[in-house]
C-alpha cells in the first residue's frame, strides 16, 4: 500500500460527540457574559474545532510548525506574474540566508519553527543551509498546453508533504501553517479552485503578484486554456493536482493529510493554501475537520475555497502573499481564546493577583471651560509625513509583492507617521483604559486580565462617579490618558459593560450613519452612558494630543469615536477601528478584549517592518508589471 493510500485509510473524522459535548459546556459557562453562547463570536468556532481536533477540554497551546513550499510553474511563460521565474529560487535564499521575508519576520512573531522545502525549482538552487530538498522535477509544465505534471508526479508531491507532516509532529509541532513561495502560482490556485468550485475563470482569478489590467486580462485568458485543454474532474483530487496544480500545492495538501491523520490541526493562510485544502478534502473529506481558517485575503478565489470548506475566516487584513502570515496572527488568536476559555471553563480569580492599575474620578468639579476642548483642537498636531513617507519607501521595498501586506502596510506606516519614527521598534509599550462607573464581574476582571498578559499591555480601570457632569468626566479621562500616554505610545479605550447595541440604537441611523449633527449627539446619547462617553472623548482627544495609538476595542467606542473625529479631523488618523474593519469575529465580550487582539496585529506589523529585508538587501529580483515595477528598486 502506498503512502498516499495508507494516509488516506488511517484519517478518520473528529468525534461529533466530543464536539457536541464541548459545545454544550461551552454555552453553560457562557451564559453569564454578554451573548452568552455566542460571547466570542466566530472565535467560538476556531475553539471548538481545535478542542475537537486534540480531543481534550484543555489541550495546551501547540509548538507551531510554518513550512514554506517551494516550486516553480511552467505557466510562467506566459507572463502572468509581475515577476521572472528565478524569483522562487532567490526568496528560498532569502528565508534561510538573508532571514528577510515574510516568512521569517511572522514565524518570528508567532515563536514559531520555519521550514523551507524545494519541491522543485526551474533552476538548481545549490547550497543552501537548512533547505528540505525534495525536488520532483525543475517545475511543472505549462498547464495551458497540458497537464502540469504526470498523476506518479502528483502522488509524488502528496506523499512528500505526508511524510514532512509526519517529521515535524514527531519533532514536537502541534500546528502545521503551510505557506507557499512559486512565481505564477495564484494562476494554478485560481485554475483548482475554478475546478474544484464549478467558477469561470474570471470568477476565479486575480491580480496575485498585483500585476496591471493587461497582464491580468492574459492571466484569465490563460485559466480559461488550462481548464478546456486539461478538463480536470473537479471530483478528483489528484487530477485537478495533475492537471493543473503544481509541485507545492501538493506538498500543502500533503501536509494537510497527513496532520489530519495524526490529529493534527492545520491553519490555512491564503488563497493557494486553501486550493491546496480543496485537493486535500477532495481526496479525504475528513481532513476538513482539521482545518483551522485565518482571514480573507485579497484574492478572489480566496472566498470560493473558504465557503466550499465550510470555513470562516475572522481576520481581514487585505493579504495578497502566502507565507503563512495571516495564519500565523490567527494563531496567537488560537492562544488567547485558550487562555479565554481556561478563565470561562475554572475559577476566574481563584490563583491570580488583580494586576489592574485603579484610577478613581476626583470627588471635586474641576474648573473646565470650552477653551480646555478648543486647546486640544487648535494644537492637534499632524503625523510626521516625512517618517511616513520614508516608512512608505521601506514597505514598497521589502522583498514581496508591492502592498501585498494590505493592512499591516497601512498600519506601519500610520504607526510611523504618530510616534514620529520611520522604523518604530517592535516591542511599543501599550495600556488599556476600561471606563466603567461599577465593579467588573469577576469572570470579566480574569478575561481582562488574561488578555493584557497576552498582548503585555497595562490595564488600567477608571472608576467614574455617577451624578457628576460631563465635563467632570471629560476632564478625567483626558486627564489620565494626559498622564499615561506619556509612557505608552499605544493606548486602547474600552468600557466595562456592552454599549454598543444602546449606542448604535441612539446614534446610528438604520444605514450605519451619524444620527446627529457632532456637537449635538451626547444630548441624544442614553443618559446612564453620559460620563462613559465623556470620559472616553476626553481619552482619546488628550492621548492623540499625546502622538499615540489609540485602538478602539468595540462598538461603543467606535462609534464615540466617529462623532469626536468630526468635531477634530485630526484625530482621525490617531484612531485604529479593530472590529469589524481588521477583526470580523463579532467579539460582544467588552473590557479590552478585541482591543488586545488588535494590539496583537499591530505587533504583527511592526515585526513585518523590522524583521523583513528590502530588495537591495537580499537581491531578489523586482518587479517588471505593475506599480511595483514604478516603485521597486534593487540597488
Amino acid at each position: 500500500m502506498s503512502l498516499l493510500s495508507e494516509t488516506l485509510a488511517k484519517l478518520q473524522p473528529v468525534d461529533p460527540a466530543f464536539r457536541e459535548a464541548a459545545a454544550r459546556r461551552f454555552s453553560e459557562r457562557c451564559q453569564s457574559l454578554p451573548g452568552k453562547e455566542a460571547a466570542f463570536g466566530s472565535l467560538r468556532e476556531l475553539l471548538l474545532r481545535f478542542l475537537a481536533m486534540k480531543g481534550t477540554l484543555h489541550p495546551a497551546m501547540p509548538r507551531c510548525a510554518n513550512v514554506i513550499a517551494c516550486a516553480d510553474h511552467g505557466v510562467s511563460e506566459e507572463a502572468v506574474s509581475a515577476y521572472p521565474p528565478e524569483t522562487t529560487v532567490e526568496m528560498m535564499k532569502n528565508y534561510l540566508i538573508s532571514r528577510g521575508g515574510a516568512a521569517n519576520a511572522f514565524a518570528a512573531f508567532l515563536g514559531a519553527d520555519l521550514h523551507v522545502v524545494d519541491m522543485g525549482t526551474l533552476t538548481e538552487p545549490g547550497e543552501i543551509p537548512g533547505l528540505l530538498s525534495h525536488r520532483i522535477a525543475k517545475g511543472t509544465k505549462n498547464m495551458a498546453k497540458g497537464p502540469a505534471m504526470t498523476r506518479r508526479e502528483a502522488e509524488e508531491a502528496l506523499e512528500t508533504g505526508i511524510a514532512l507532516a509526519t517529521r515535524f509532529i514527531e519533532e514536537g509541532a502541534g500546528c502545521l501553517l503551510p505557506g507557499e513561495m512559486g512565481i505564477s502560482n495564484t494562476t494554478a490556485s485560481a485554475a483548482i479552485v475554478a475546478a474544484i468550485c464549478h467558477l469561470t475563470p474570471e470568477e476565479a482569478t486575480g491580480r496575485g503578484t498585483n500585476i496591471s489590467d493587461e497582464r491580468l486580462a492574459r492571466k484569465v485568458e490563460v485559466v480559461r486554456r488550462a481548464l478546456a485543454v486539461n478538463e480536470p474532474d473537479g471530483e478528483d483530487g489528484l487530477d485537478v493536482l495533475a492537471k493543473v496544480g503544481g509541485f507545492e500545492f501538493g506538498c500543502i495538501a500533503g501536509l494537510i493529510l497527513g496532520a489530519a491523520a495524526k490529529g493534527c490541526p492545520t491553519i490555512l493562510d491564503g488563497a493557494n493554501a486553501s486550493a491546496a485544502a480543496l485537493i486535500a478534502v477532495a481526496l479525504a473529506p475528513a481532513a476538513r475537520d482539521y482545518l483551522l481558517p485565518s482571514h480573507l485575503g485579497g484574492e478572489k478565489s480566496h472566498a470560493h475555497a473558504l465557503k466550499k470548506l465550510g470555513l470562516t475566516p475572522f481576520l481581514r487584513l487585505d493579504l495578497r502573499l502566502g507565507e503563512a502570515i495571516g495564519s500565523s496572527i490567527a494563531a496567537v488568536l488560537l492562544h488567547h481564546m485558550l487562555a479565554a476559555w481556561a478563565v470561562v471553563d475554572g475559577e476566574p480569580g481563584a490563583n491570580t493577583m488583580p494586576s489592574f492599575v485603579l484610577k478613581d474620578m476626583p470627588p471635586e468639579d474641576p474648573k473646565i471651560t470650552d477653551k480646555t476642548f478648543d486647546f486640544y483642537l487648535r494644537t492637534m498636531q499632524g503625523l510626521d509625513e516625512e517618517a511616513m513617507e520614508a516608512c512608505q519607501k521601506r514597505l514598497d521595498n521589502l522583498a514581496k509583492p508591492i502592498y501585498s501586506l494590505g493592512a499591516l502596510e497601512e498600519i506601519a506606516a500610520e504607526t510611523a507617521g504618530i510616534l514620529g519614527d520611520e522604523r518604530p521598534i517592535t516591542d511599543q509599550q501599550a495600556a488599556l483604559l476600561i471606563f466603567t462607573d461599577k465593579k467588573l464581574a469577576a469572570m470579566q476582571e480574569a478575561l481582562t486580565q488574561s488578555f493584557t498578559e497576552l498582548a503585555e499591555a497595562k490595564p488600567c480601570l477608571l472608576r467614574l462617579r455617577t451624578g457628576r457632569s460631563t465635563a467632570a468626566a471629560f476632564n478625567f479621562g483626558r486627564d489620565v490618558a494626559e498622564q499615561i500616554s506619556m509612557g505608552y505610545p499605544i493606548l486602547a479605550l474600552s468600557f466595562g459593560e456592552e454599549m454598543g447595541p444602546a449606542l448604535r440604537e441612539a446614534l446610528l441611523t438604520e444605514k450605519g450613519s451619524l444620527r446627529y449633527k457632532p456637537d449635538e449627539f451626547l444630548a441624544h446619547a442614553p443618559a446612564k452612558y453620559h460620563p462613559h462617553i465623556s470620559a472616553c472623548m476626553g481619552a482619546m482627544i488628550a492621548a492623540a494630543h499625546n502622538c499615540t495609538l489609540v485602538l478602539l476595542d468595540d462598538e461603543a467606542t467606535a462609534i464615540i469615536a466617529r462623532y469626536t473625529q468630526e468635531l477634530c479631523p485630526n484625530l482621525q488618523p490617531y484612531l485604529l477601528y479593530l472590529q469589524p474593519n481588521l477583526i470580523t469575529a463579532d467579539i460582544k465580550v467588552p473590557g479590552g478584549l478585541t482591543a488586545m487582539l488588535g494590539l496583537r496585529i499591530v505587533y504583527a506589523s511592526l515585526y513585518m517592518l523590522n524583521k523583513m529585508k528590502t530588495f537591495a538587501e537580499t537581491k531578489v529580483s523586482i518587479a517588471n508589471d505593475g506599480p511595483g515595477a514604478e516603485k521597486q528598486v534593487k540597488e
